[in-house]
C-alpha cells in the first residue's frame, strides 16, 4: 500500500460537478493505491502512519493538530512506466480487493479520531488542492 501525502492548505475532490469530499482547513490531502498484496493488517499501519506523521507545520501531525485528511483511492501510484510509453497497470490491485482495503484505512482513521472526508471509490474524480509548502511525501507500508 502506498499515498502521496501532500499537506495543504484546502483541497476538494468533485465527481459530476458535486464536490462529495472536501477540507476548508489546514490538513493532508492523501493519494491511496493498493497492489495484489496488500492486507487489512496494512491499512491499520497505514491509517497509523497517516493520523501520527509530523508532516504539518511545526512539526504537528493530524493527531496532535486535529487537523483533517482527505483520502482519495488512486490506483495510477501502482502504475508503471519502465517500458515504453504507455503506463502499465498490473501492480495495481482490482477494485474488489482495492477498494476495502481504501475503506479500512478511512475507518480505521476515524476510529483514531481523525476528521476524514473522501473521494468515490472507482468514480472519475475532480481534485482540487491549495499547496502549502509544496510539501509531499511517499508513505508505504
Amino acid at each position: 500500500m502506498r499515498a502521496v501525502v501532500t499537506r495543504v492548505l484546502r483541497a476538494s475532490v468533485r465527481v459530476d460537478g458535486e464536490v462529495v469530499g472536501s477540507l476548508e482547513e489546514p490538513g493532508l490531502l492523501v493519494l491511496i493505491g493498493v497492489t495484489h498484496s496488500d492486507t487489512a493488517e496494512q491499512a491499520g499501519v497505514m491509517a497509523r502512519k497517516l493520523h501520527e506523521l509530523r508532516a504539518l507545520r511545526d512539526e504537528q501531525s493530524c493527531a496532535t493538530a486535529d487537523a483533517p485528511l482527505l483520502v482519495v483511492s488512486q490506483f495510477t501510484l501502482y502504475g508503471s512506466t519502465r517500458k515504453g510509453r504507455r503506463p502499465s497497470w498490473s501492480a495495481a490491485a482490482p477494485p474488489d480487493h482495492a477498494e476495502p482495503l481504501v475503506e479500512s484505512v478511512v475507518e480505521r482513521l476515524r476510529e483514531r479520531g481523525a476528521r476524514v472526508s473522501t473521494g468515490s471509490f472507482g468514480a472519475a474524480m475532480e481534485v482540487d488542492s491549495t499547496n502549502d509548502g509544496p510539501f509531499t511525501l511517499l508513505v508505504e507500508t
